[in-house]
């Protein structure tokens, strides 16, 4: 937690895409210190790269995409909350094109592809977003906020009008170990009544029982039925992660979540980043010991 992080080697991930149905890769690549996170179109001329940004967020209906002047792609959530979890700072993000290989609709194909190709420590420390003050972002219909917290701690609270949803809420101190075994495999979901206006507009044309999970008015349509009963607020849970790897720089803070979706996490991302007052860069001392919120500046290496 101390250093940047990125890939020992290369790793794939291959797939569909969930709008297109159409075959996908994505191909995981090692990146220098300070880099941050890059999709990159290697199959377009110049190989043309979007950072991973909240300015480069252009939409959050149904996904996260980023769009620059020559390419833009969707669903990007899902492979960069294993990013977050996975502490991975650096690193170019190939694609063959439009979208990213949707696998089962979690992030553990993602999960799984970088821990095969290992993960190292580069000789530079890392730099969090240490929240001082609080930052909040919302109504009270639908809101996020951040809190001071000397790690990364989410609460998510989620609500449906559905008998197999309701009110669901979770409470976690990510890290690799939670992600991997309570959130990784947490699958994306949606609604049958929903299906012919999207394939009516050219999108989720290779959404299926295999890759997300499936309500009708009163059921879980998928066979295998749910990894748990409350799948839906965990996997509401990974992709608000990855919505954060936007901010560009890992946070440290209390995040709680109330029907929080990508447009609020978008918002929220944006108005830490302004709120300047309310965060301080610092870089973690592996020497030091594991302060309270009083003796925080234990933790301060150099800040800005």
């Amino acid at each position: 937690m101390f250093l940047q992080r990125t890939l020992r080697q290369r790793a794939v991930v291959e797939g569909i895409g969930l709008h297109t149905g159409k075959p996908a890769q994505l191909t995981f690549c090692p990146a220098p210190t300070d880099t941050g996170v890059y999709f990159v179109r290697r199959d377009l001329p110049g190989a043309p790269a979007l950072k991973a940004q909240a300015d480069l967020v252009t939409a959050t209906s149904m996904a996260t995409v980023l769009g620059g002047e020559l390419f833009q792609v969707s669903t990007v959530e899902h492979c960069l909350s294993a990013l977050a979890a996975l502490r991975i700072d650096n690193l170019f993000i190939e694609l063959d094109g439009p979208e990213i290989p949707i696998g089962d609709g979690s992030a553990r194909p993602f999960l799984d592809a970088i821990l095969e190709a290992g993960v190292i420590e580069q000789d530079q420390p890392r730099k969090y977003a240490y929240v001082s003050q609080p930052i909040y972002y919302g109504t009270e219909e639908k809101h996020a906020y951040v809190l001071p917290y000397n790690g990364l701690r989410v609460t998510c609270t989620i609500e449906f009008l559905h008998p197999k949803i309701g009110k669901q809420v979770l409470d976690l101190d990510i890290n690799e170990h939670t992600f991997l075994k309570e959130l990784s495999r947490a699958r994306t979901f949606g609604f049958m009544k929903d299906v012919e206006a999207l394939r009516a507009r050219g999108l989720a044309l290779g959404g299926s029982l295999d890759n997300a999970v499936v309500l009708d008015s009163r059921e879980v349509l998928n066979p295998s039925g749910l990894r748990w009963q409350d799948e839906f607020v965990r996997h509401k849970m990974l992709d608000a992660l990855g919505d954060l790897v936007t901010l560009g720089m890992p946070l440290m803070g209390h995040v709680v979540l109330y029907k929080a979706g990508h447009d609020i996490m978008n918002r929220l991302v944006r108005t830490i980043l302004e709120s300047q007052d309310s965060y301080r860069h610092i870089e973690l001392g592996a020497d030091l010991h594991t302060p309270n919120v009083e003796d925080q500046n234990l933790w301060v290496i150099g800040s800005q």
